[in-house]
């Protein structure tokens, strides 16, 4: 995962298995680390940076649009995502890879560099700052348009995923196939049914707030559910008499005797 500065050609990057969201996120919180937050960032169209899904209802009334777990860290940042039209679009960046397969790959070899952890750590240490010098330019403008992080957010809830979910009415609350018991003596507790807000950081740790405060909890064995109570038919019962019952005893006037009759006895 690349980035290029626009202005000047300065590149920071790192080494990933796959072009994933927390490959995104980190990448971009180790350039504000070093630079601070840019303004806008010129993305692809892949699913880490942009969705087709409808707006939820939310997402309505609020007039937001829908945005990618990248796209909602973004957002709290004030970073515009411009998303670009083409492959040609985003050559700056494509070019720089040509760079980095060449002089990358034996930079790695020659310190004996074989795992993703090392090789981020000689990423950030040593190969970013020799491209650096050699490579980057002054920008037109000096004035550096890069702004420091908000005051009184921290990257950590940033660079996170964050859905909203249900409080049961026992005080339980569901998230991705798990489940976690509201401590019940929270300062603030939610009501039944109120909706509250699971955050997941990079690092796995998961965060339950309910307007805006983080509450204590405890994850718990997930409750199965009893089986549905199949109710059965009990056979029809037979609604033809028997061949004692009165009602074969009866004949009208004049009409013959059955056989059935003259053993059960004569009829009224």
């Amino acid at each position: 995962m690349n980035m290029v500065d626009d202005a000047t050609g300065r590149r920071f990057g790192l080494l990933f298995e796959q072009e994933t969201t927390e490959a995104a996120m980190r990448t971009l919180w180790g350039w504000i680390g070093r630079y601070g937050v840019p303004q806008a960032l010129y993305v692809d169209s892949k699913t880490v940076f942009r969705t087709d899904r409808e707006p939820t209802l939310q997402e309505q009334l609020k007039g937001e649009k829908p945005l990618t777990a990248f796209g909602q860290a973004c957002r709290k940042l004030g970073i515009e995502l411009i998303y670009a039209g083409s492959p040609q679009a985003k050559g700056r960046v494509e070019r720089s890879h040509g760079t980095d397969q060449d002089r990358l790959i034996k930079e790695l070899e020659l310190e004996a560099i074989q795992d993703l952890p090392a090789a981020n750590r000689f990423l950030q240490q040593r190969y970013w700052k020799q491209i650096n010098q050699k490579f980057a330019v002054d920008p037109a403008d000096p004035q550096d348009q890069h702004r420091p992080a908000p005051a009184g957010i921290a990257l950590a809830e940033v660079f996170c995923w964050e859905q909203t979910r249900r409080m049961q009415p026992d005080g339980t609350v569901s998230y991705e196939n798990r489940c976690f018991q509201v401590l019940a003596d929270n300062p603030i507790r939610p009501t039944q049914r109120a909706q509250v807000l699971v955050r997941r950081r990079l690092d796995g740790r998961l965060e339950i707030l309910y307007r805006d405060h983080k509450l204590r909890f405890r994850e718990i064995a997930k409750p199965t559910r009893l089986a549905p109570v199949i109710k059965t038919r009990l056979p029809a019962r037979s609604t033809k008499p028997r061949p004692q019952h009165p009602w074969r005893r009866f004949r009208l006037p004049g009409s013959p005797v059955l056989a059935n009759q003259t053993k059960a006895g004569p009829a009224p």
